[in-house]
Parts: C-alpha cells; sequence; structure tokens
C-alpha cells in the first residue's frame, strides 16, 4: 500500500517492535506524524526537543529497547543533541529521525537552516545519515536496528528530506532476521580460565557492559572480590561478602587493585569518570572483555584482550568453572574494613548527604528503577547506595549533562508502568527541564522526584574553592518549587524530617500524578 514515506517509516518502526516515538511535531516534520496512530505507535509529547531526547535515552535503559524520537530541522535537531551525546557517552540505543531541508546549498533565507545539518549531528551520534529516496530510508532503519542488536549501542541519526516525506512511497520490506552475534565457547575464554587457575587473589571490575545474571555464582565460585563502575552496579547483588562496591573513584582502591595477582575488567572504559586518576593501579596482569576494539586498545594496556559481549563471556566462564581451583586470598574483614573507610571519606567530603541517602533507600522498593542527575546527592548516592539488581540506577556518566533527570525518569516510567521509577534532581539542574513536569502529569505518572535543594551549584562552589578561587555564579534565584510543581497539576510536599521525608515517598509511588518533594540539608 503506498503512502508517504513519512507515514511509511513509523509503520516500519512499528514492525521491529517500536511501539512508543517522543518527540515534537512542527511544518517540517509533520508528514512523520502522519502514520503513528495508524500504526498503533504512542506518541509522547515532550515540551522541548531536549527533554525527548533524555526520554527515548530513558525508555532505551529501562526496556534494552531502542529510544526513538521525532525532530524537525535546525533547531529541534541541535536541541537534541545533547542528549545524543550523552547517550553516545553511555552506549544508549537511540534512533533519531528529523526532516531536513531539500537544498541547502543553492539557496538560502530558509526556515530552520543550517550550514551542515547532517555533519552537525555526526558530532554526537554514531552515524548520521541523509536518505534521499524511500529505500535509503529504510535501509539506514534496517542498518540501525541490525547495529543495535549486534553492536555497541549508540545514538544514530537519519534525516529525511521534506520533499521525501511527502512523497508517496512503497511500503517498507518485511523486518528481515538480524544477524547473530558469535558465540562465545568455553575454549575461548581458555587464557583466563589459566590464570583464574593459579590466581589466589583474583579480582573482577565489572562494568555496564556486563549483562548477565550470573555475576553472583561466578564470583562465589571462584573466591573472587569485585568491584564495580557505576554503571555496574547491583552485578553482584546485595551483601556478597568480597564486593569493594563502586568505590573506584576512591584513591584507596588502587592499593587494593594493586594488591590483586589477576584482574579482568568486563564491558568498563576505565575511563576517568571511572576512575578520576590516570591508572587502574593493577601490578599484576590485566584482562580486558569489551565489544569496542578502542576500549580493548587504550592505555591500561591489558595482557589479555577479549573482543566479546559480556553476557557471552559470562556464560562460557560458567560452563567451565568446574575446572577452576577456588581462591582463598581475600578475606571478607578486608573487604569491609575497606568499604566502611571509603564511606567515612565520601561522607566527610560532602557531609550530612550520607543519612538522608540511606534513608530514601530504605523508603524506595529494591526494584525502584531511578534516574539521577548531575546533583551532590546522585555523587554520595552512587557510591554508598548498594543496589540489589543491576541497571535499575541510571545516571548521564560520561557527557555529564544538567536536566537529565526528569525527562528521562518520564522515558522509564513509560516503558515501567506498573513498577516503581524514581527521580532524584538538584535544584539548579531541574531548572534546565523542570518543564517537563507536564509531560508526567499528562500521562499520570506515580513519579516521585526529589528535589535536593541546597541553594546553590554547591559542588562548583567546592571546586572553585579547593581551587583557590572566590566562589561565583554558583547561587541563582529558585523559585517555589512546591507551588510550581502545583501549578503544573502535579502534588507537592517539603518533609520536615526523615520519618516524613520515606512515608511521602512511598505514597508518591501510589499517587494518580507525579510528586516533587523538596529536600533540604536542614532535613537532617
Amino acid at each position: 500500500m503506498k503512502r508517504p514515506l513519512g507515514a511509511q517509516i513509523s509503520h516500519m518502526l512499528k514492525e521491529r517492535g517500536v511501539d512508543v516515538i517522543f518527540g515534537i511535531p512542527g511544518v517540517h516534520n509533520q508528514e512523520m506524524y502522519r502514520g503513528i496512530e495508524e500504526a498503533g505507535i504512542t506518541h509522547v509529547l515532550a515540551r522541548h526537543e531536549q527533554g525527548a531526547g533524555f526520554m527515548a535515552d530513558g525508555y532505551a535503559r529501562a526496556t534494552g529497547k531502542p529510544g526513538v524520537a521525532y525532530v524537525i530541522t535546525g533547531p529541534g535537531l541541535c536541541n537534541i543533541m545533547t542528549p545524543m551525546g550523552q547517550g553516545y557517552s553511555d552506549s544508549v540505543p537511540m534512533l533519531v529521525i528529523s526532516s531536513c531541508l531539500d537544498e541547502t546549498q543553492a539557496a538560502s533565507g530558509q526556515l530552520h537552516q543550517m550550514k551542515d545539518q547532517r555533519a552537525a549531528a555526526e558530532a554526537v551520534a554514531d552515524w548520521s545519515c541523509q536518505a534521499n529516496t524511500a529505500q535509503a530510508a529504510y535501509g539506514l532503519v534496517e542498518r540501525a536496528f541490525e547495529e543495535f542488536a549486534l553492536a555497541r549501542p549508540r545514538p544514530k541519526h537519519i534525516q529525511v528530506p521534506i520533499a521525501q516525506l511527502e512523497a508517496e512511497a512503497d511500503a517498507a520490506p518485511f523486518p528481515n532476521q538480524f544477524g547473530l552475534r558469535t558465540s562465545v565457547k568455553p575454549p575461548d575464554v581458555a587464557p583466563v580460565l589459566s590464570m583464574l587457575n593459579i590466581a589466589r587473589r583474583p579480582l573482577f571490575i565489572l562494568g555496564g557492559g556486563t549483562r548477565s545474571n550470573l555475576w553472583r555464582q561466578i564470583l562465589t565460585q571462584l573466591g573472587a572480590a569485585c568491584f564495580t563502575t557505576f554503571a555496574g552496579r547491583g552485578m553482584a547483588g546485595l551483601n556478597y561478602s568480597l564486593d569493594f562496591g563502586a568505590h573506584l573513584s576512591r584513591p584507596g582502591s588502587a592499593e587494593v587493585i594493586a594488591s590483586a595477582d589477576l584482574v579482568v575488567a568486563v564491558g568498563a572504559e576505565l575511563g576517568e569518570v571511572d576512575l578520576w586518576r590516570n591508572e587502574l593501579g593493577n601490578t599484576a596482569s590485566l584482562v580486558r572483555v569489551d565489544l569496542d576494539p578502542k576500549v580493548l586498545s587504550d592505555h591500561h594496556r591489558a595482557a589479555v584482550k577479549l573482543q566479546m559481549d559480556g553476557e557471552s563471556f559470562a556464560h562460557a566462564l560458567w560452563a567451565s568453572i568446574d575446572h577452576v581451583k577456588p581462591a582463598t586470598g581475600w578475606a571478607k574483614e578486608e573487604v569491609a574494613e575497606a568499604r566502611a573507610r571509603w564511606k567515612a571519606e565520601v561522607d566527610a567530603v560532602r557531609p550530612g548527604v550520607v543519612p538522608v541517602i540511606d534513608a530514601l533507600r530504605d523508603a524506595l522498593p529494591a526494584d525502584t528503577m531511578i534516574y539521577s542527575d548531575m546533583t551532590q546527592f546522585a555523587y554520595v548516592a552512587k557510591e554508598v547506595w548498594d543496589m540489589a539488581y543491576p541497571y535499575l540506577w541510571h545516571h548521564p556518566t560520561g557527557f555529564g549533562t544538567l536536566g537529565y533527570a526528569l525527562p528521562a525518569g518520564i522515558g522509564g516510567a513509560v516503558a515501567r508502568r506498573g513498577k516503581p521509577t524514581a527521580v532524584i534532581a538538584g535544584d539548579y539542574g531541574f531548572h534546565y527541564t523542570m518543564m517537563e513536569l507536564g509531560v508526567a502529569v499528562e500521562l499520570g505518572l506515580s513519579l516521585p522526584i526529589i528535589l535536593w535543594d541546597n541553594g546553590k551549584l554547591k559542588e562548583i562552589e567546592d571546586s572553585m574553592v579547593r581551587g583557590q578561587i572566590a566562589p561565583n555564579a554558583v547561587v541563582a534565584h529558585n523559585p517555589d518549587f512546591c507551588r510550581l510543581a502545583e501549578a503544573f497539576g502535579a502534588l507537592s510536599a517539603e518533609p520536615s524530617s526523615l520519618d516524613e521525608m520515606q512515608k511521602t515517598v512511598r505514597a508518591a509511588l501510589d499517587a494518580p500524578v507525579p510528586t516533587l518533594i523538596r529536600v533540604t540539608p536542614d532535613i537532617v
């Protein structure tokens, strides 16, 4: 059946499992909206393209499926580039489809005109391509989904000229079978098994690319200790006695790593935002397991490099683990002592936050999915809040943008209807995307929004003081956040004690609309 190409694209996406699209319509991309309802896809109207992109990000992290966004030419695409950059840093599968002008080289003064829109998007995406025909558009969509399934997931951008979106086109080809990633078999991990068999103090570093429910069993069977990156929290589950937690950024972690006689890093970049130092600290051999050759070839210079995904590696390791003699070199007492020391360090650097975090953790169900922003509350929580399950805490780690938490939490809540989702934001970062509260109200999301309001850019103020710079431009006038939330139709609360905060949070999980919960340092 012939339809305008803009409508055919929505039908193609539906056939490939897309059930939600985030975006904002405009005169340049309205043809993309012709087929959304007809295809049976839900559209979520954001208040800003940055919000649409973060919603797609949050949806993708919650489901593992690509988050899809529709935006207009020029400013619409520019506005979503920050979420695309965040998704690139954090390996999030996102597909952004935009319109573009039919001709830019021989014309000027057009609405939304840019010098090179495609190239601008490519700076923050895995790739950015223009589809000048229907078949090219279909081929690029097919390529994007193939790469989401097989390669390191990262944002892709497809732009289609307005005239092509309006032109009649045949339906897209029926979905093709995705390629199968080569299975990892026990012989493929034989070098690691040999090294584990003689190690007395093996140490695993589990990152966001580890994706397996076998790690607790593997670590227990091997007698191995572990660290996790912030993205890998929960891999070992709760209360594994040899889990050093997400404390890689603590200076003392380098001493622990140096004491290991084998270090195995799985699905972890070991970059600046993981370590906050140049060197990992290992003196023994390092094994790297990762899909990305760029990671395998970095300055850490691993002795053994395996290009494979963390889940396949875990299964192959588990299949042969009976032949490995369990290690006996780690003691749970040294792990407990290190963790207690590091928690005290965290509390000393940012005093007064840990008790609030502990109370909030106790108030939320263990399976709550949390989206946090760039705020001191989240920085502390990422180190001291142990997760029962992996992939439940999402933070803008690499690109490090402000304004992430609320729209990403909306995307996650849309994906997790009936399951608990929560947002943690700071007062300044909340300004960036607080208009998306209207979306959460429209959708009737039971979303607790914990707003940590210390009245300033406290992290920047502290950094200026450490750098012997007189604090400047770190205080902004805040609105009455509770009345603002109520103006959007949300609920609000300003608890005066930790007990009251816990009751408010629990009630918010069952409320018919989001609840903004303003918390200040005075609560403790």
